[in-house]
């Protein structure tokens, strides 16, 4: 039993089949999936995924990459929407400065932003006892700087992991988690694989990032739930244990962090 937690399944890549990709991700054991929002748009559809099928529960936020989509007061509608629906978690929140504008200034006023729009999900988290799922690209100093200042307030995961052992190793001080996506099948993913072999069970998850990311050997095409199996599977090769305990310690620390029920 398998738990993708982290999926995009409102994006449009799902529409044409989106109960058979369902029944595939049951036949290989991934029989629930964590459906991550990236503004209040996707929050909505996620949410109104996860009231119609039972396997699904929805993680609400705004993504730092759609920060400048949204208006200034846009967390009175997260907040509603947090507190009249059954939320896993806040997410995905972060900063990402891979795709700054050129211009300096500009960029910077993206940064700020995109820090405000997380210091107040981060906010959010803290007052209402959620979890968070943590997006970072290119950001690694801002992100860890402004996740200290939460220390012991809030505990997060930082999804789609692909930093050193180093690096995994200051998110755990920091109480945070890491999640594995088909990146561990890469032939380039040899850093995430020796995190895999380093860190202790509780302190990892599986995703898939879908529909992105999808591992050997469907790389380049369309990736759902069902590979989160491909993920584990390579998480359990690089640690020399088997895809059932692999899966087994997953899951508990999947059901733990999103309070699932």
């Amino acid at each position: 039993m398998l738990i993708d937690t982290h999926a995009h399944l409102d994006y449009p890549e799902f529409a044409e089949d989106f109960v058979a990709m369902l029944e595939r991700a049951r036949e290989a054991g991934v029989t629930r999936a964590i459906s991550i929002a990236t503004g209040l748009e996707s929050s909505r559809r996620v949410v109104a995924l996860a009231e119609k099928y039972e396997e699904i529960y929805a993680v609400i936020g705004v993504h730092p990459n759609n920060v400048e989509e949204e208006a200034d007061d846009f967390m009175v509608e997260l907040r509603k929407i947090l507190v009249e629906n059954p939320i896993a978690a806040i997410g995905e929140i972060g900063l990402d400065y891979y795709r700054l504008p050129e211009d300096a200034t500009v960029a910077l006023a993206q940064k700020k932003r995109q820090a405000i729009f997380f210091r107040s999900q981060l906010d959010l988290a803290v007052a209402t006892g959620m979890n968070v799922v943590i997006h970072q690209r290119a950001a690694w100093e801002d992100t860890v700087s402004i996740l200290a200042e939460y220390t012991g307030k809030v505990r997060g995961v930082f999804h789609c992991f692909g930093e050193s052992v180093e690096r995994a190793r200051e998110v755990i001080a920091l109480g945070h988690l890491v999640s594995f996506t088909g990146i561990v099948t890469f032939k380039n993913g040899e850093n995430v694989r020796a995190v895999a072999r380093t860190l202790l069970p509780g302190q990892m998850m599986v995703e898939t990032d879908c529909p992105y990311l999808a591992p050997v050997p469907y790389r380049g095409r369309r990736c759902e739930p069902a590979h989160t199996r491909l993920v584990a599977e390579a998480v359990a090769l690089a640690r020399e244990e088997s895809i059932e305990l692999l899966a087994a310690h997953t899951t508990q620390t999947a059901e733990m962090f999103f309070k699932l029920a």
